[in-house]
Parts: structure tokens; C-alpha cells; sequence
């Protein structure tokens, strides 16, 4: 099983970044996939999920409107494309996949990725 993200980066306040996330080794449409972000000190924190289908998102509060999750069954790929981004949103990123439904809690997902460095820096 492997989980692989991509994209991240230094971007300026006010870019935008589209991080992937390419799944193999288990069945991807059948797993709830999120994505989480961690920085120095803190607990991961819950950025966005997706179902299994896409039919059902969720955001967290301070990325809403900001952050677009969505994934593509057919490649195996989910993605979080970035806008409007701030200092704040600096974090190491990590897309995770937790099978048929979603949790808020990151102990309950059964995959993880290495996760990709996004800094937001002028």
C-alpha cells in the first residue's frame, strides 16, 4: 500500500498550490480519503475529506471557500487545490484514506502518506 503526495512548495500569500495524492495497492474507490496538516508542536488537523464517490465533502472552517478536495477514481488520485493562500495555511500535508467512511479522527485511517511541505512566505 502507498500513498504518495505531491506538489507542495513555497508560494507566496495570496497563491495558490494543487497538491495529488496517488493511491495504490488497495482498492482507492472504496476508501473515504482526506487530507490532513501538521506543524512543529501540534496535532494533525483535519483540512478536507472526500467519499468514496465525491458525492460528500468537508472542510474545515478556515479553509472553506479557500480549499477544493476531489478525487479521481479512475486514476487512483485524490487532490487539494489551494487558493487564497496564507501564512497560516504553512504545514506539512498529508492525504490519508480510511475504509468506506470518514472520520475526523486520524487513529481511525488506515493509510498515510510521507506528506508534502507547503510554506506560505513572501
Amino acid at each position: 500500500v502507498q500513498l504518495v503526495e505531491s506538489g507542495g512548495g513555497l508560494v507566496q500569500p495570496g497563491g495558490s498550490l494543487r497538491l495529488s495524492c496517488a493511491a495504490s495497492g488497495f482498492t482507492f474507490s472504496g476508501y473515504y480519503m482526506s487530507w490532513y496538516r501538521q506543524t512543529p508542536g501540534k496535532e494533525r488537523e483535519l483540512v478536507a475529506g472526500i467519499g468514496s464517490n465525491g458525492g460528500t465533502t468537508t472542510y474545515a472552517d478556515s479553509v472553506k471557500g479557500r480549499f477544493t478536495i476531489s478525487r479521481d477514481n479512475a486514476k487512483n488520485t485524490v487532490y487539494l487545490q489551494m487558493n487564497s493562500l496564507k501564512p497560516e495555511d504553512t504545514a506539512v500535508y498529508y492525504c490519508a484514506a480510511k475504509y468506506f467512511r470518514g472520520s475526523y479522527n486520524p487513529e481511525e485511517y488506515d493509510y498515510w502518506g510521507q506528506g508534502t511541505q507547503v510554506t506560505v512566505s513572501s
